[in-house]
């Protein structure tokens, strides 16, 4: 662990590990530690990972300012992160809600990124709908498994907008290509590892502005992977086509089987996707 100073003076750290080019990594959560993202399933075998614990998360400390930990504002904290490596570009990979900061600073940074990575991305800067259906029909590809009836009941409570603790926590296998202990301690450990009142701030009104956005990504001049789970609620594959298409520059990929953590449902294919990306 490595800590460096934001520019409003914030403490912050990083974690390193593995051998090669460097990847610098956002968490999603929103505000969690990068800790849960490991080794990406032994991509740490070709990169140098640099995974950004945010602000308030894991070893980085709690901001004064409780505002600063709106997306938007978390840009400065990615650029301090940049200068403190002393990288001129750097290849950047975002899981779920942290690519929404990855997204704006991209937008606001396009000459500082050499490679952009979206995994399973969470779509709110960039203001894509998705629907009840869009989660609906990609649940049911699951129709099989032996937890699925009072999952998918849940499901349709909360995509009902009448979500419930309950119905949240029945939910949880669909995040998952597999729902054994394994995933369930994952879960836990993930919940502990979040910042809640930070999360509840880092969309706070102000923190986007779509239209805004996607101009300054359709003139984005770097390869974008987009990899997709197949399964997945959180990013269903019909509305990552077309979050792909706000980049001119565009790779997406469907990762068969896999839903909300690739790197832990196929490490094996995951790994090879985003090798296969980077060494391009």
């Amino acid at each position: 662990m490595v800590t460096f100073t934001a520019h409003d003076g914030t403490r912050l750290a990083h974690h390193e590990s593995g051998d090669g080019p460097p990847l610098v990594c956002l968490p999603g959560g929103p505000m969690q530690s990068a800790g849960y993202l490991g080794d990406l399933g032994g991509l740490t075998a070709h990169h140098r990972l640099i995974g950004l614990d945010p602000r308030g998360t894991g070893e980085s400390a709690m901001a004064r300012d409780t505002s600063s930990y709106r997306c938007d504002r978390l840009v400065d904290d990615v650029e301090a992160l940049r200068e403190h490596l002393g990288l001129d570009r750097m290849d950047l990979l975002a899981h779920s809600g942290g690519a929404n900061l990855a997204v704006l600073y991209a937008a606001r940074h396009p000459d500082r990124v050499a490679r952009l990575l979206l995994i399973t991305p969470s779509v709110y800067a960039v203001d894509l709908e998705i629907t009840a259906e869009d989660r609906l029909a990609t649940a049911r590809l699951r129709r099989d498994e032996p937890w699925f009836a009072p999952a998918y009941a849940a499901l349709e409570t909360v995509t009902a907008g009448r979500a419930t603790a309950d119905s949240w926590n029945a939910v949880a296998p669909f995040w998952h290509a597999r729902w054994d202990e394994a995933a369930r301690a994952f879960d836990e450990a993930g919940e502990r590892a979040k910042n809640h009142e930070a999360a509840a701030a880092y969309t706070a009104e102000g923190a986007f502005s779509p239209a805004a956005t996607r101009a300054a990504l359709a003139a984005f001049p770097s390869p974008v992977l987009l990899l997709a789970g197949e399964t997945d609620l959180a990013a269903p594959p019909r509305v990552m086509s077309e979050f792909a298409e706000l980049f001119p520059k565009t790779e997406l990929v469907v990762q068969p089987g896999a839903s909300h953590f690739p790197w832990r449902d196929d490490a094996v294919r995951f790994v090879s996707i985003v090798k296969e990306f980077t060494d391009r």
